[in-house]
This record gives structure tokens, C-alpha cells and sequence, in this order.
């Protein structure tokens, strides 16, 4: 309960700095609003939001304000992706940066500075076609006069140079707070809302090194899932938004069209249009009639063009232009060609019938056209009144509306996409990723029983709750894994009863066989130690690497005592004669190598996984083989010769050196090393005989315990 408590305190906290955030950027912003700075200071508490909380809740912070200030600036809405864009470079600057030295913070402020003042300058230039204040003006125009430049670079020229101003304020109240801010809250404020137990930076890189061999990650597929889903329905939206837009425009232009020819219909004789061909404005109401058509074209909205033409096989003929400003009337009676546009319509056009309005482009721009039939009594078309209304200014309208629309868009989709890959990252990404980490260290350990048991304890740790799949899967890996460790604790616990019952064993038949030598006492105990030195010697010296291993030195040791296990087939006579063997006792005696491999084969093929016995069997059958080749049972000579069994061979001989036997008494220990050595390279490896004088303090050691003062 503690724990849920503490965790709801950090998630106000973490909520009071991004109010705290907002607040700050509307309270300075509409300060310098009602003042008529060229200021807005609307970042100060995007930033300090983003460099404490992270990426989402800056980028939250940042929307939030253009669109809340957008109550008393219309225009504060198209700004949110910029400042959203401030807001992921400051997060993505100084989390890279282990200090916040002048230097760094100076880019920082020309680089941010600069990429929003351009943006600033081009979307108030371009977009909405006011740099909003007259300082900027007149400080772009000096540019202009004194330095040649072109008004619209002056313009980019000083909203870059007044937004670095602008960062350089900002960042530098950002600092200063955040010196006098406790570490604690700090800490709170850059842990973000968890649903395991935080990552540190440092976690979150360790984790995305591991994974970088996937190649398409959960984070990377719903990023680019979710952009490229918003991104379609954004643009299929705003199209479809367009196209209603601009027919309903195109609908609202062409009745205004409508009405204006009607009208001019309505004012026009057509019983004197023969009469206005022929004898030209000195006809009588010509003139009258032309002003009347002057006065509805300037009284119709959107209306460009208004006139009469009289339509004949080789053209049409103008009877009334209304005057315009941007082009010369045509004269009365000028003809023109048709436009390619109007030729399908011709026959209709020849037979005096209403056509639908026709679109062109020509020098005139892209018209609406609009032919309205001029009828006598007698229902006879006797002419047309044309009337154009242009498309080109909806156009551009039309661009700069959506423009607009995606600069709006363009803030809320950053939101949007920074809160979803934020979700992604505590609901999805990091808990895969930590349990991902977590069960390959623990697949890794293979049967350390200490690193099993850490493992579980980190898996656990982990403390996942998503309270969906993710947590149901975490709480079935934690039981596994704990299951696994218990299992593995009981198999190590059994291999190890059975592991002792194994020496126990062996020490056993070596016992057996020892009790019937008079003269061996702690033969096998000693040469067990023994070779126990050697083989980690040469580990030690980096000696026969790919071969001394932890568990080829534990199969040694374990196998030692079986070593001369042969002998139990050498009679009592041979075996214990005081006196020298003869030729014949002695082929007899070089036969307990040879029983010994047929006895510990015959065991081997008896337990199953042995492996252990395998050494015990190269020394019992090759301890007596010479490193010359001229041992036996095989003569098999340098490492042919099984490495276990070589080491065997300066124990087994060091070992009856310095023991006492029925015919002969116990070498001094000098004597019995410099035998060694005399043998090295002959009768034994040099290798084994050099580790093993290097570890003459533990060989006393050995003769003290078994020999005592002797």
C-alpha cells in the first residue's frame, strides 16, 4: 500500500511540472502579447518540462500551450510543431550530455534558436502573410536598405536573431531554477510513470544493445505502424476535406455566376441586340445598358469577367465587356476565337441552348464560365451573357488553408505519436525488453546454482504490473524460472549424493586393492593430491588449454584412486615379494594396466554418463607409458599419450620414490626430485614435471601430512 501511495505523490508531482510548465508559457506569453513584443517566450516551460520529465511530457507541454494560447492568439496553433520539435531536441541534447557546460549550452542555443526562427519566419512570411509586428518590419527593411539584402531573407534574418535571443532567456531561467530544485525531486521527475521498476539511461542503452540483432523490434514496428496509419488517415481526411471544401466553393461561385448573368439578362433588351451590332454605342440605351452591366459586375462577388457575345459559326462577337481592372474591354464587335474548352459545346451553343458552366485556363487565369441564353418573345436565343468568376484565388486559398490544417496537424500528430510510443515503451517495450535480458542471463548461467538464484531474485525484482498479457506473461516466466532453479537444485543435489556414492566407491575398490600391497599406504590419497597440483599447474602456466578444463582436473582427481585398480588380478606373491621381481613376475606385474582397462571399461559400460572413468581408465591402462615410447603397454610415446595418464606418471613414481617399500627404503626428497628431472623429457612430459617443481610448498605440505617428520 506504501508503495501505491508513494507512486500516486510522484505521478502528481510529475502532473503539478507539466501544469507548472504550461502555466509559465501562457503567463509570459501573454505578457508579451498585450505588450507588442516581437517576443513570445512560450518555450520556457517547454524546456525545463522536457529536461526534467522526458520526451512525452515535454512534447505534452509544448501542444498544450500553442493551443491554449490560441485563445487570445488565433495564429499560436500553427507554432505547436515547432516548439513540439524544441521540446525533443532539449530531451535529446542534454540526456546525451554529461554536463551542462557554456559550450553545449550555447549550440544549443543557436541551434535551436535558429531552426525555429526559420520555421517562425516561414510560416508567418509564407503562411499567414504578416511578420505580427512592426519592429520586425522595419528591422527586416534597414536589412533591406543598408545591407541589400532580399525582404524575405532580412525577415528570416531577424526572427533567427530574435528567436536565439528568445532560447538564450529561456534556457537560461531553465538552469537556474533547476539549480535550486531538491535531488530528490529531480529524481521523481525524470523517473517517469513506470509500470515495473525503473530503468536507468543506462539500463535502457543495455537493453537496445541486446536487441540490436532483432531485426524488426516491437518499438520500431508500432512506431512505424502508428506513423504510417495516422499519416494515411491525416492525408485521406484532409483530401477528402479539400474536395468537399472546394466543391461547395466551386458550387457557391458558380450560382453567384448565375445570378449575375440572370440579372444582366434581366436588364438587357433583346429585341435591340441586332440593332447594338449594327449601329454600335450611338444605338439608342446602349450606353445606358452598358453602365447598368458595369454596375452588376462590380456588385457580384467573385465576378471577373461580364459581357454579351453574339455566337455565329466562325466565332462569337462581343456586344457589351463589362470593364475590368486587370484587362482592356473588348470593343464592340471584336471577334474571338473559341477556347478548346467550348468546343464540344459548340452545337449546343449554334442552337441557342443552356450549357453547363464550362472550366478553362488561358490568360485569364482558371475561369468558371457561365453561358446564360438572352431569348426574344418569340423563346429565341438571340445572344449569350457570359459571366467568368475566377478559380485561381480559391486555389490559393485552398493551399495556404491546408497548409494550415497540417501545421495544426503536424503538432497534434507529434503528440500523438510521442504519448503512443510512450505507452508502447512502459506497457510493451521495456517489460519485454527487462524479462528478454533477464531470461537470457538466466539461460546463460547453465547450472550455477548462485547465478540461478540471483537471476530469479532480479527477475523478480523486475515488479511488472500492466495489469494485461505482459504482466500475466512476467508472472509465468517468474514461476518458471523459480521452478527451474528448485529443479536444477534438486538435480545438483542428487548428482552430488550420487557423485559421493561414486567415490565412495572407487575409494573403496582402491582400498581393496591397497590393503593387499604391505607396502603403499596412502597411495591413493597421495597420488591423488598430487595430480590434483600438476593439473591445475598447467592450467595455471596456460599449458594444454583446450584440454585442461574445470571438469577434465575434477574427472582426474575423481579417477586417480582407481589407478593401479589392475593389481586386485596380481597374486599376493608377486605383489608383495620382498625382494627384485623377476623377468617373468615382472611381465606378469606390467599386466595390472591391462586388467585395470578391462575392469573400468566393463564399468563404464555399466553407468551410463560416466565420463569420469574415461580418465580413470587412460591412467589406470597408460600411467606406466613413457614419454620416449618406451613404456608400456603399448609403447606409446609423447602426447599420444593420454594427458591424464602422463600426470599420473610423476605422481605414481614421485609417490613411490618418496615412500617406503618392502625392498627399498623411502628417497630423500632431493633424490627423489632430481630423479624427476632426470626424467624429464625421457620418462615424463616436461611440462607436468615443470608445474610440479613449481609447486614444491604444496608437495611438502602433502609428505608432512602423509609422512610426518620421517
Amino acid at each position: 500500500m506504501k508503495g501505491y501511495i508513494k507512486a500516486d505523490r510522484n505521478h502528481f508531482m510529475q502532473a503539478g511540472l507539466v501544469l507548472t510548465g504550461i502555466s509559465v508559457n501562457i503567463i509570459f506569453s501573454f505578457i508579451m502579447n498585450r505588450l507588442g513584443l516581437p517576443l513570445f517566450l512560450d518555450t520556457i516551460g517547454t524546456i525545463g518540462v522536457a529536461m526534467l520529465g522526458g520526451y512525452f511530457y515535454g512534447i505534452f507541454t509544448a501542444v498544450s500551450t500553442n493551443f491554449l494560447c490560441a485563445i487570445y492568439n488565433s495564429n499560436a496553433v500553427y507554432f505547436s510543431c515547432i516548439n513540439a520539435t524544441v521540446a525533443i531536441f532539449t530531451v535529446y541534447y542534454f540526456r546525451k550530455k554529461t554536463g551542462k557546460k557554456i559550450k553545449d549550452i550555447i549550440y544549443y542555443i543557436l541551434i535551436v534558436g535558429s531552426f525555429s526562427g526559420f520555421l517562425s519566419a516561414v510560416i508567418k512570411l509564407g503562411i499567414l502573410d504578416k511578420s505580427h509586428y512592426s519592429i520586425v518590419e522595419d528591422a527586416a527593411n534597414a536589412f533591406v536598405v543598408n545591407a541589400h539584402f532580399s525582404l524575405f531573407f532580412a525577415a528570416v534574418l531577424v526572427n533567427i536573431l530574435l528567436s536565439i535571443f528568445e532560447k538564450g532567456i529561456a534556457i537560461g531561467v531553465v538552469l537556474l531554477i533547476e539549480r535550486y530544485i531538491p535531488e530528490k525531486y529531480l529524481e521523481i521527475f525524470g523517473k517517469g510513470k513506470w509500470k515495473q521498476k525503473p530503468l536507468s539511461s543506462e539500463d535502457i542503452k543495455n537493453m537496445r544493445e541486446q536487441n540490436k540483432s532483432i531485426r524488426h523490434s516491437v518499438r520500431v514496428r508500432e512506431a512505424v505502424t502508428l506513423i504510417a496509419t495516422s499519416g494515411i488517415l491525416v492525408v485521406a481526411m484532409a483530401w477528402i476535406a479539400l474536395n468537399f471544401y472546394f466543391d461547395d466553393s466551386k458550387e457557391e461561385k458558380k450560382q453567384n455566376a448565375y445570378s449575375a448573368a440572370k440579372f444582366a439578362a434581366e436588364v438587357v433588351d433583346p429585341a435591340m441586340i441586332d440593332t447594338y451590332l449594327k449601329l454600335g454605342k450611338a444605338a439608342e440605351g446602349y450606353l445606358e445598358t452598358e453602365k447598368m452591366l458595369n454596375k452588376i459586375k462590380e456588385s457580384s462577388s467573385g465576378v471577373k469577367y461580364l459581357y454579351l457575345v453574339k455566337i455565329r459559326e466562325d466565332g462569337c462577337y462581343f456586344i457589351f465587356d463589362a470593364e475590368s481592372e486587370d484587362t482592356e474591354a473588348y470593343e464592340l464587335g471584336t471577334k474571338v476565337e473559341f477556347d478548346k474548352e467550348f468546343l464540344p459545346y459548340l452545337p449546343k451553343l449554334y442552337a441557342g441552348e443552356e450549357i453547363e458552366p464550362i472550366e478553362s485556363s488561358g490568360i485569364g487565369g482558371w475561369l468558371l464560365t457561365v453561358y446564360y441564353p438572352l431569348k426574344d418573345e418569340a423563346g429565341n436565343c438571340v445572344c449569350y451573357v457570359g459571366c467568368d468568376v475566377s478559380i485561381d484565388n480559391m486555389a490559393q486559398y485552398m493551399i495556404k488553408f491546408l497548409f494550415k490544417v497540417m501545421l495544426v496537424i503536424a503538432g497534434l500528430f507529434i503528440f500523438i505519436i510521442s504519448y503512443a510510443l510512450w505507452k508502447t515503451n512502459l506497457y510493451i517495450t521495456y517489460p519485454i525488453g527487462s524479462m528478454t535480458a533477464c531470461v537470457d542471463q538466466f539461460a546463460s548461467v547453465e547450472d550455477d546454482q548462485k547465478k540461478l538464484d540471483e537471476n530469479v531474485k532480479k527477475i523478480r525484482s523486475l515488479d511488472i504490473h500492466t495489469n494485461d498479457e505482459i504482466e500475466k506473461m512476467y508472472q509465468a516466466i517468474c514461476q518458471m524460472t523459480l521452478n527451474q532453479a528448485e529443479q536444477m537444485r534438486s538435480i545438483r543435489y542428487l548428482s552430488e549424493s550420487t557423485a559421493k556414492m561414486q567415490d565412495g566407491l572407487i575409494i573403496t575398490m582402491a582400498d581393496m586393492v591397497e590393503s593387499r600391497d604391505s607396502d603403499t599406504g596412502a597411495h591413493v590419497q597421495k597420488t591423488a593430491a598430487y595430480v590434483k597440483i600438476i593439473a591445475e599447474g598447467l592450467k595455471k602456466k596456460g599449458y594444454y588449454l583446450e584440454k585442461v578444463t574445470p571438469k577434465f582436473i575434477s574427472d582426474c582427481v575423481r579417477s586417480a584412486p582407481l589407478h593401479d585398480v589392475g593389481k586386485i588380478n596380481i597374486s599376493d606373491e608377486i605383489l608383495n615379494k620382498p625382494g627384485k621381481l623377476t623377468d617373468e613376475e615382472y611381465e606378469i606385474m606390467k599386466t595390472h594396466t591391462t586388467a585395470g582397462k578391462m575392469i573400468i571399461e566393463k564399468a563404464i559400460s555399466t553407468v551410463q554418463g560416466g565420463s569420469y572413468l574415461k580418465e580413470a581408465r587412460n591412467m589406470a591402462t597408460y600411467h606406466h607409458e613413457r614419454w620416449d615410447g618406451k613404456g608400456y603397454p603399448e609403447k606409446l610415446h609423447g602426447e599420444v599419450i593420454p594427458l591424464s595418464a602422463r600426470i599420473m606418471a610423476v605422481a605414481d613414481v614421485f609417490d613411490a620414490l618418496t615412500s617406503p617399500r618392502v625392498y627399498k627404503p623411502a628417497f630423500p626428497l632431493e633424490k627423489a626430485l632430481a630423479i624427476l628431472e632426470e626424467g624429464s623429457g625421457t620418462q615424463f612430459d616436461p611440462k607436468c614435471v615443470e608445474v610440479f617443481m613449481d609447486s614444491l610448498v604444496e608437495v611438502k605440505a602433502i609428505l608432512k601430512k602423509y609422512h610426518g617428520n620421517e
